[in-house]
């Protein structure tokens, strides 16, 4: 065969494997809506499987999208979305627990807000923040433009330290800080969250008409359901109370059943806006289910907190019509601080030179889901820790001593070590290693046949601690703290009052 045969042949070859859209994606600047769900799993979809739970809203955007198949979070909630807005992992930030001061993200770290922002980004967040409540960590102060948030991990909580959720805020009209004021909103949340999200998108819709160029948005819709305490609209805890042993569980299917709804409303409006085509849509879950797993785990062992498969195996759907490929299945392994540099590239960001991201863009898997015929995805090294250990000196709530009694021990207390095809993992003196190309359910144990392979991930695991030792900042935090929302709820209280939140119209 003639030369320039074969490179016509070649590049035949590569549009054939790549994707169907021929538009780079790197510098598309799309908006881009994320959202997250709380303590909701893999298996807790109808469209991963589940024998009755019914989420045809989700299970329609997971028909539109590139699903990816192996995508990881963090074990529990204040680490994943420290990762997700640093693009590190959150051992690097300094969060190694959900309370006492340890969900705080490093002062120093340089959020996908800012750099959104910086890129010419209007950038807001709904929902959950808990990465810290103290004014210099929140996010106004991290880069976003807008922000509606409850305070501490979950609507009503407090711990000790400067964690602690507003006198009189639950999950039916909870007391929202909006821009720095508390308001007093009327509804369930997450219908609030949703609503308050499209009301923003909307005005800035309409204020960009007739305008030349339209400023892209990044939108961060975070719920707090299905996070317990586990209360939602008794028609939804209904819908389940005769196919479940638990009123709970019954309550957490329910809360995403309500879930769903809202992202068929969001859906719905960015087709009758007009922005469902200039919008990058994902759907994600913050770590392993929390209750569901007592009715269906997708076949995975653990589930929130676990070191195990069903501790950090999340759905991540993502949807761009014209732009990326619908019904297509990612299988690589990836990660949550992946989405950081995803982002960036995705909106032509220019990046600080010392940043050092444990991430890297999906762009790859996007353009060309299946693979090309020059692999851009190599395998890895990534890293798992439930973190949890107890505070030293500290006797209280929060003190459960579940990841150890001291970080010394609690580095090999509950970890894993993900490749491509292996997952190592260690809890209390015990090492499992499972090939997950043979034995992806992980049931056999090949430690004994494959020792030389876990040598090196213990060799390797070893080695990453001893990086992110140094940085965990927070662990001498003292607890002897403010309550930041509490006091300033109580100042506004007594010298404005409270307004009443005023439903966006749609």
């Amino acid at each position: 065969m003639k030369p320039i045969h074969k490179l016509l042949l070649a590049a035949l070859l590569i549009s054939c494997m790549g994707s169907a859209f021929a538009a780079p994606l790197k510098g598309s600047r799309p908006n881009i809506i994320l959202v997250m769900t709380d303590d909701q799993g893999y298996g807790d979809l109808g469209c991963h499987g589940h024998p009755f739970l019914e989420t045809p809203n989700i299970d329609k955007l997971y028909g539109q999208s590139t699903r990816f198949t192996s995508f990881h979070a963090s074990p529990t909630c204040a680490p994943t979305r420290g990762a997700l807005m640093a693009g590190k992992h959150p051992f690097k930030l300094g969060i190694t627990h959900t309370i006492l001061e340890r969900e705080r993200m490093a002062l120093d770290a340089t959020t996908i807000a800012e750099v959104l922002k910086e890129a010419g980004y209007t950038t807001g967040i709904f929902g959950k923040w808990h990465l810290g409540d103290e004014d210099p960590y929140q996010p106004e102060n991290r880069g976003f433009d807008e922000v509606f948030i409850h305070g501490a991990g979950g609507i009503g909580q407090n711990f000790d330290g400067s964690q602690g959720a507003v006198p009189g805020t639950s999950y039916f009209n909870p007391i929202i800080k909006h821009n720095g004021v508390f308001e007093q909103t009327e509804g369930y949340c997450t219908d609030v969250f949703f609503q308050q999200t499209l009301g923003w998108i909307k005005n800035m819709q309409d204020d960009s008409k007739g305008s030349q160029q339209a400023k892209p948005f990044f939108a961060y819709l975070s719920t707090n359901a299905p996070h317990g305490p586990y209360i939602v609209a008794e028609h939804y805890e209904n819908l389940y109370k005769d196919k479940v042993k638990s009123d709970s569980v019954a309550a957490f299917l329910g809360m995403i059943v309500n879930i769903d709804e809202n992202m068929g409303l969001l859906m719905e409006k960015l087709e009758e806006w007009d922005l469902a085509n200039d919008t990058l849509l994902i759907f994600m879950t913050d770590n392993g289910t929390s209750r569901g797993m007592a009715v269906y785990n997708a076949g995975m062992k653990g589930s929130k907190g676990s070191a195990h498969e069903g501790g950090s195996r999340v759905p991540l759907f993502m949807r761009w019509p014209g732009h990326i490929e619908a019904g297509m299945d990612v299988d690589r392994m990836t990660r949550h601080y992946d989405l950081f540099p995803t982002f960036a590239e995705l909106a032509g960001a220019k990046l600080p030179a010392d940043l050092d991201l444990d991430g890297r863009s999906l762009i790859p898997l996007l353009e060309y889901p299946k693979g090309s015929w020059e692999d851009p995805w190599q395998d890895r090294y990534t890293f798992f820790h439930t973190g949890r250990w107890d505070k030293p000196g500290y006797v209280g709530r929060g003190s459960e001593g579940k990841g150890g009694a001291s970080i010394e021990e609690g580095k090999y207390f509950r970890f894993a070590v993900r490749s491509e095809d292996w997952r190592l993992v260690q809890v209390k003196g015990q090492t499992d290693l499972y090939n997950l190309a043979k034995d992806p359910r992980t049931n056999k144990n090949v430690i004994k046949q494959h020792p030389e392979i876990a040598e090196q991930m213990l060799a390797a695991y070893d080695k990453w601690w001893d990086e992110v030792r140094p940085l965990m900042v927070n662990e001498d935090a003292s607890l002897d703290t403010g309550k930041p929302f509490i006091e300033q709820f109580e100042k506004q209280q007594k010298e404005q009052g409270i307004p009443a939140w005023t439903p966006p119209a749609l």
